[in-house]
């Protein structure tokens, strides 16, 4: 099983098989238009932007698992993408990415691509850590995605490279991407 097995559905309820992006570096990311780590899309769109050409796409996934903060119809999450960050990459119809209803992409990701906890040097980690802890102390365990923002780096034949928690930026995601083109 890889990557290019699973399919997605887009804002507009088409299925998509993801081995439409077959020979692509891709960037998954779960998203949401109310969080702390919204203006990541910034970077995000820029990043798009500046590797697209070269065979990157990234693949946003709306969620509303993490304290509500996609709570609009898909519509409204892809149109807050655009209007607000200008983003142009794909955004997909909501999806969970935890629980028993975990979308399977979702499943396979997390699996394939462990959490290795949380960076005690970085105070977003660390107060991500703590409010898991707090309010949903059951994402602590195992691979869960922890928050919005968790962006998983796949290479061109669909292996999975790399896991970004939701407070790594695009300065530790470049490098890796770079390698891969």
């Amino acid at each position: 099983m890889n990557i290019y097995d699973f399919e997605a559905e887009k804002v507009n309820g088409e299925k998509v098989s993801l081995s439409t992006y077959q020979n692509d570096v891709l960037l998954i990311v779960n998203t949401a238009s109310k969080c702390t780590f919204t203006p990541q899309f910034d970077d995000l769109q820029k990043l798009y932007e500046q590797y697209h050409n070269q065979g990157f796409t990234i693949l946003g996934f709306p969620c509303n698992q993490f304290g509500e903060q996609e709570p609009g119809t898909n519509e409204e999450a892809e149109a807050f993408c655009k209007m607000n960050y200008g983003v142009t990459f794909p955004i997909f119809s909501k999806i969970k990415v935890n629980g028993e209803e975990a979308h399977p992409l979702y499943q396979y990701m997390k699996e394939a691509l462990p959490f290795h906890g949380f960076d005690e040097n970085n105070i977003q980690s660390k107060l991500l850590k703590m409010m898991i802890t707090e309010n949903n102390p059951e994402w602590l365990i195992g691979n869960e995605i922890k928050w919005n923002f968790t962006k998983f780096l796949f290479d061109r034949n669909g292996t999975p490279v790399k896991r970004f928690e939701p407070h790594e930026e695009k300065d530790a995601m470049v490098p890796f991407i770079e390698k891969l083109l």
